[in-house]
């Protein structure tokens, strides 16, 4: 039997390194010969960069840069090849701030352009940009000011990008934008769809869980419409159209428009630079599986392209997860043969990131019984 690991980490309790090793230890209880293989997997949210520097021979370049709130920080991002791998939660992570800290209207996202242009200085000109976890919703004004774009107010004084200052911006001006942006293949990796204004863009559905009231919501909006029009205006091109511009506080409009980004999936990414596809050709089994399953996993997370990459290779996949929600079973469309969860009992949450490496052993065991099962009667 070759069994393939590729299960997402656990947010709050077990990483993907730590799944894979109680499934490997649970799988050679059950079936002593097994193949066991591990790939450590990301939908290209934070924790992106450990999934790769964990299979990809290259260095950690570290940089001190400007926090979310200007002040210094130490950040960092990895190189292999002739590649480097940005990962925007490494510089305003939403994780780093403590909730009653939490503020987007004067979050920047200045460091992540500082991070770009310290590649580029380096001489990398194919850059993965990885988003989501971040605090900010300015738009990505802040990394586009980092790298030269200035923003002008009515009577043309220059705006420093934040989410509180979108409204004031009358005119962008590309003058000093760093030319050396056409040289580069961007790929922007990112989870969601969402546009960037309206009822499901990067403000009404995000902004909230960054700190936001709802009044400031509102603000945030309105000043990101009249950012959104100031693109079409001198761009015609409309962000509202874009899928994932809206991701990481409007990052992705930011980054495909004036990047000349690609957005793409950020797990197919993820699979692609991890040799997915390769590993998986002769697997008779695939574990993955992630905190909760349920319908919104089916919007780019990494059970859906673990899934999907295997259907492909036509090896069934089992998703061992944390708590199976409303819609979970849309994933059967997506590849996922089987879904279980690793609670054996009712219990509170608290409980269950307490004890979630003794919950998900004893699942995997149990999963990993019922699979001999019928691997014996199927012989």
């Amino acid at each position: 039997m070759k069994f393939v690991f590729a299960s997402d980490s656990f947010k709050g309790s077990l990483t993907s390194e730590m799944t894979a090793i109680l499934l490997e230890k649970a799988a050679k209880s059950v079936f002593p010969g097994a193949e066991c293989i591990s790939i450590p997997v990301a939908d290209g949210g934070e924790g992106s960069t450990d999934v790769i520097s964990s299979v990809r021979i290259g260095k950690t370049v570290k940089k001190t840069v400007h926090g979310p709130f200007m002040k210094p920080f130490d950040s960092s991002y990895y190189v292999f090849d002739d590649t480097a791998f940005i990962e925007s939660a490494k510089v305003c992570g939403l994780a780093d701030i403590p909730s009653d800290l939490r503020d987007p209207l004067n979050a920047t996202s200045y460091g992540l352009g500082e991070l770009i242009l310290s590649s580029l200085d380096e001489g990398y000109r194919k850059i993965y940009i990885s988003l989501g976890g971040v605090c900010t919703n300015d738009g990505g004004t802040g990394c586009l000011e980092a790298l030269g774009m200035r923003f002008l107010s009515e009577d043309e004084t220059e705006i420093q990008g934040s989410g509180k200052n979108l409204g004031l911006i009358c005119d962008i001006c590309d003058n000093n934008f760093d030319k050396r942006i056409k040289e580069c293949e961007i790929t922007v990796l990112t989870d969601v769809q969402n546009p960037l204004c309206g009822e499901k863009g990067a403000t009404m559905i995000f902004s909230k869980q960054k700190g936001a009231s709802d009044e400031d919501m509102q603000f945030l909006e309105k000043g990101m419409k009249n950012f959104r029009d100031r693109i079409r205006k001198m761009t015609s091109l409309d962000p509202d159209d874009i899928k994932g511009a809206g991701a990481a506080g409007g990052l992705g409009a930011a980054l495909s428009i004036f990047f000349n980004g690609k957005i793409k999936s950020g797990i197919d990414v993820m699979l692609d630079l991890l040799g997915f596809d390769e590993t998986v050709k002769d697997a008779d089994l695939v574990i993955t599986g992630e905190g909760k399953i349920d319908h919104q996993s089916v919007l780019g997370k990494a059970v859906k392209g673990v899934g999907e990459h295997s259907k492909k290779a036509g090896v069934p996949v089992i998703a061992l997860c944390g708590s199976v929600g409303e819609g979970a079973e849309v994933m059967y469309d997506h590849g996922i043969s089987s879904i279980m969860s690793i609670m054996n009992s009712p219990m509170s949450l608290d409980y269950a990131l307490k004890n979630a490496e003794e919950l998900y052993f004893d699942a995997a065991l149990r999963m990993f019984r019922m699979i001999k099962c019928g691997y014996t009667f199927d012989r």
